[in-house]
């Protein structure tokens, strides 16, 4: 007798699940979902199986649900992984150098992609993502201009993977920008996006992809050098 595996039937949560999913993720969709009873009456479903949909959504960082307020849209598919990370390395300044190890492996090649891939529009948005990052600013504005420019040129590699990753790796490694903009100023992240820039600009890929991976070679180097640091005052 030969039998083949039966579908699962999907649960009524998982329908509302996916269904309000893709109206969140659908291109000019509404901040704001409607309210629990409202959904509830549109879907034909119980409030507790509306309750139970946005409560899977809120884990996967796709709504924020405000008791009393309302539910809404978010943009934090990233979150879950964020979690898991946190818990399979607890030590933080293990997890800081993993997370650069990481970028390491992928940043170079998003570089890369970008110059091959980046529309006029997104060009136009890395420099000024570079322009951003001044020597004026305060550490945690630095912080996140540098930020902002890592995720702007994800962005123009047209990958949702590494944007995703990354913005996880943001996430966790916003203590390990501190170090390294400390340690080593803000002026040789301004320096490095630069060379960045100018590649992805020329359309250049293995040249955009050099600049990374020195970028992110020296950030590692600062952050080691900066925790080796924290240690030796620790032990005096």
């Amino acid at each position: 007798m030969s039998l083949s595996t039966l579908a699962r039937p999907q649960s009524l949560v998982e329908t509302v699940s996916q269904q309000l999913a893709q109206e969140l993720l659908r291109e000019g969709a509404s901040e704001w979902l409607p309210a629990e009873r409202q959904l509830a009456e549109q879907l034909g479903v119980s409030r507790s199986v509306v309750r139970e949909a946005t409560k899977r959504l809120e884990l996967q960082g796709l709504v924020e649900v405000r008791h009393g307020i309302g539910i809404r849209r978010a943009d934090r598919l990233h979150q879950p992984l964020n979690s898991s990370i946190t818990l399979r390395v607890p030590d933080e300044p293990e997890r800081l150098r993993q997370s650069l190890e990481a970028r390491l492996a992928i940043e170079p090649e998003v570089a890369r992609l970008a110059a091959h891939r980046a529309t006029k529009a997104q060009l136009q948005e890395l420099r000024e993502a570079h322009a951003a990052l001044r020597p004026d600013l305060t550490l945690p504005q630095a912080v996140e201009a540098d930020v902002n420019f890592h995720r702007t040129l994800a962005r123009a590699s047209a990958n949702e993977v590494f944007c995703l990753v990354l913005e996880t790796l943001a996430d966790l490694g916003r203590a390990s920008r501190e170090a390294t903009i400390t340690q080593a100023g803000v002026q040789r992240a301004i320096r490095h996006h630069q060379s960045v820039l100018e590649a992805v600009l020329l359309h250049d890929g293995p040249a955009a992809a050099r600049a990374m991976r020195h970028h992110i070679e020296k950030a590692l180097e600062d952050l080691q050098s900066h925790l080796e640091g924290q240690r030796n005052l620790v032990e005096r």
